[in-house]
């Protein structure tokens, strides 16, 4: 392999609740694609630090974690690691030999998965209600790929950032997300308004709910951080993924 990207012993998810999570799934898909084998997956539960550092302790080699609620703030002050400052959360973290890397591909993923639903972020309104690390990092990338933004107040305040720039009033959103609802959560897709995309999922996920496509996504855009330019575009697409899912 060379020095195209550093294979880990261990991949998965590691959060609460992660029964649902797709995420060792694709792990796997992208892994097969690329040819690696051998790989073992790791669910770990963790509700917070202290749980995290006593399950990852006992993990014995190199590990790839794709992070979940609720510690993708926490490990990121913990471990003081590279990201961006504004967004102050990580969805994926590595342990290489001791060393840790953490970065978020949250946001990247979102506008990956709008332009593959045939949506151009550039001067589109992306209405959001509610705020946490994967808001403002969607708000982050949103702002920064030339999208519009309508904020309302939710449970969760988004806080500020250089989003501020984008926001906008008294427009008709293109599409509408709501962090309020938690993962996991069961929802009833028949109350959804037709452009309000839902980024949870349960196990009752169709491979083209919008939440799916993201998750690929995002998934996708970790790789890309993990392997090196002339790797990449061996790289599944977000196409060939969901149809093996």
């Amino acid at each position: 392999m060379g020095g195209h990207m550093k294979v880990p012993d261990y991949w998965g998810v590691v959060g609460f609740p992660i029964a649902h999570s797709l995420t060792p799934k694709i792990f796997q898909i992208v892994g097969e694609h690329m040819g690696f084998e051998g790989i073992k997956i790791v669910f770990i539960k963790a509700k917070n630090i202290e749980d995290f550092i006593k399950e990852t302790n006992k993990i014995k080699g190199n590990f790839w974690l794709s992070v979940t609620s609720p510690l993708k703030h926490q490990l990121h002050k913990k471990f003081n690691l590279e990201h961006i400052q504004e967004i102050g959360a990580i969805n994926q973290i590595i342990n290489y030999e001791g060393e840790w890397r953490g970065f978020n591909t949250d946001g990247l993923g979102f506008i990956k998965a709008v332009n593959y639903i045939g949506i151009d972020v550039n001067n589109s309104i992306l209405k959001m209600k509610g705020g946490g690390s994967t808001a403002r990092s969607i708000a982050y990338q949103w702002s920064k790929y030339g999208g519009k933004l309508i904020i309302e107040r939710g449970r969760r305040d988004i806080g500020n950032g250089p989003w501020e720039k984008s926001i906008t009033k008294g427009f008709n959103p293109d599409l509408s997300i709501n962090f309020d609802i938690l993962p996991g959560v069961k929802i009833d897709k028949n109350m959804i308004p037709e452009k309000h995309y839902v980024i949870s999922y349960d196990e009752n996920y169709n491979n083209d709910d919008f939440a799916i496509i993201m998750l690929v996504a995002q998934h996708l855009e970790a790789w890309k951080i993990m392997v090196s330019d002339d790797f990449k575009e061996r790289l599944p697409s977000i196409k060939q993924v969901l149809s093996k899912l």
